[in-house]
């Protein structure tokens, strides 16, 4: 498998994630200084709370995906090691953040780092309820789950959209999402989820299975990874 990679921006954006972690703790801890000895400037202290509040959110995003290793993008790396060299994977260096194209298609990798049980129902991916302690990481200890079917269909528009430009139509293959389940300690129920989901471990596979029914021809790889390239 090639692996292609933006070192400088994932050097650039793990440095603004930990100036980011450290700016919050600095204007959380603010926030509880003025509601304890200075109780008359009480709104302040709620406005610095909110403030650290949201960056210390941004600063587990931004972790998450530029700063704590293993990253997404290593951990797409290792548990996708061995796979066929007409693989390819692109991480930050193409429209989409993970991009893997091959024999089994174009593919663009959405990792969810979360823990517990996840599931899929009305239409949206959810975190089952875990009692208080699932409740307070969903806070402070992980990321949000948010809506990974949505910012799948957005990264999936990008990347048509970029194609667009380079390619004639008729050169462009269908182009699916995959969310991604980084951590070991998640449990999956993907419903009738229109978009394939499933834990890391089980990633190598499933392309190598695709990979036997040779959705794109060697010709239609080389098309793509040269779109990409130029």
């Amino acid at each position: 498998m090639k692996i292609v990679k933006n070192e400088k921006l994932i050097a650039r954006n793990g440095k603004i994630g930990q100036w980011m972690s450290l700016a919050s703790l600095v204007v959380l801890g603010l926030g509880l200084y003025i509601s304890f000895s200075m109780p008359e400037y009480f709104a302040y202290s709620i406005v610095c709370l909110v403030i650290g509040f949201t960056m210390t959110q941004i600063s587990i995003y931004m972790g998450n995906r530029w700063g704590r290793s293993p990253r997404a993008d290593e951990k797409f790396d290792a548990g996708l090691k061995g796979l066929h060299s007409d693989f390819s994977i692109y991480h930050f260096s193409s429209p989409v953040s993970h991009l893997i194209i091959g024999p089994s298609g174009a593919w663009v990798l959405l990792p969810l780092h979360q823990r517990g049980k996840v599931v899929f129902q009305k239409n949206r991916w959810k975190l089952s309820n875990g009692g208080f302690l699932q409740a307070y990481m969903s806070i402070f200890g992980q990321e949000g789950l948010g809506r990974p079917d949505v910012d799948a269909e957005t990264e999936v528009q990008t990347l048509k959209k970029f194609f667009a430009k380079k390619l004639d139509e008729s050169a462009i293959p269908e182009i699916k999402p995959i969310l991604v389940f980084t951590n070991d300690e998640v449990e999956i129920d993907a419903g009738d989820s229109p978009i394939p989901a499933m834990k890391l471990k089980q990633l190598k596979e499933f392309m190598r299975q695709g990979g036997k029914n040779r959705i794109l021809s060697n010709e239609q790889i080389k098309v793509l990874t040269d779109a990409l390239a130029s």
